[in-house]
């Protein structure tokens, strides 16, 4: 088992900042190098502490103000604007940042695409599901309208 500092979230494992202990495998062939956690060392302590820091400035704070901002975010579609061919397909797929610019420009305020899941992924034209995770245990589902730009 390898021990390691989270440099940022992994779905299932934990947030940044976070000490893991996962399978040497994992560790080694995913994490690593993807650039999601460094090796834990006693010197590493200190890393934990400003990406804790960082992490917390980035959270939102007040329960209250994630429950606004999940009622908010369910009320309202999210319209998206993409490039997409004669049938309604998509050129590609719409990305979390996708997701979040498109919440930005609604004016709902900035979200972190790390947070935004998109349920399958979306290749066409229509209205569209996501889950954005305010907090921890603040989740919103949030409806997109994805539409072809002219």
């Amino acid at each position: 088992m390898s021990k390691l500092i989270l440099t940022n979230e992994v779905a299932g494992l934990g947030s940044a900042g976070d000490v893991i202990e996962v399978k040497d495998g994992y560790a080694r062939n995913y994490l690593i190098p993807q650039g999601f956690a460094v090796a834990w060392s006693r010197g590493g302590e200190k890393q934990v502490a400003s990406i804790r820091a960082a992490r917390e400035t980035r959270l939102i704070h007040d329960h209250e103000e994630a429950v606004a901002l999940q009622n908010t975010l369910q009320s309202n579609k999210v319209k998206l604007t993409v490039k997409a061919g004669a049938e309604g397909r998509l050129f590609g797929s719409v990305k979390p940042e996708h997701v979040a610019n498109a919440v930005k420009d609604a004016g709902f305020g900035d979200l972190d695409k790390r947070k935004i899941h998109i349920t399958s992924p979306i290749k066409s034209v229509g209205e569209h599901e996501a889950t954005i995770r305010l907090r921890d245990d603040v989740t919103a589902v949030i409806t997109l309208q994805v539409v072809a730009a002219k």
